[in-house]
């Protein structure tokens, strides 16, 4: 499996789509900076094995098996997730959030693009507001199982 092209963020055809829940003024702080309900949205492609995460300009695109767990958080406070993603300066994840009720913060085996173009800071973890989280979950875990049964069966 190759990594998709840095900085795509369109959702593959066939891919389980996951959309953002705007909500507060986290939400109407995230429409503000450019994400909409159309540009802002958690794919993922079991076919091709890959995850893509995108919040309007701002686009996360990995595979499946640089995920290394994803689980559910929140809630959070609004002052530290309102409007543009966010960076942590403790471990530099990076936060796409629309709401601060609850979401899901998936880690990576390897540090993914995300916040600047060029990519030169990565991201250990990303977190996402999805309107279903729990959904986000398993789908991750079961693109996970699947992608790893795939690898063993082609003896990876």
């Amino acid at each position: 499996m190759t990594e998709p092209r840095p900085g795509r963020g369109d959702a593959p055809p066939g891919s389980a789509v996951f959309p953002f829940r705007y909500s507060g003024v986290v939400g109407a702080a995230a429409r503000v900076v450019a994400s909409t309900e159309r540009r802002a949205f958690v794919a993922i492609d079991e076919e091709r094995g890959e995850f893509i995460a995108r919040f309007g300009p701002w686009v996360v695109a990995t595979g499946i098996a640089n995920i290394a767990g994803a689980r559910l958080t929140g809630p959070y406070a609004a002052w530290k997730v309102a409007g543009p993603p966010h960076l942590s300066f403790e471990d530099r994840g990076l936060t796409f959030a629309t709401n601060d009720d609850a979401g899901v913060c998936l880690s990576f085996v390897e540090p993914v693009r995300g916040i600047d173009p060029r990519g030169w800071i990565r991201h250990p973890g990303l977190t996402v507001t999805v309107a279903d989280p729990g959904g986000l979950v398993a789908a991750v875990e079961r693109s996970r199982r699947a992608e790893a049964g795939a690898q063993l069966a082609h003896g990876g």
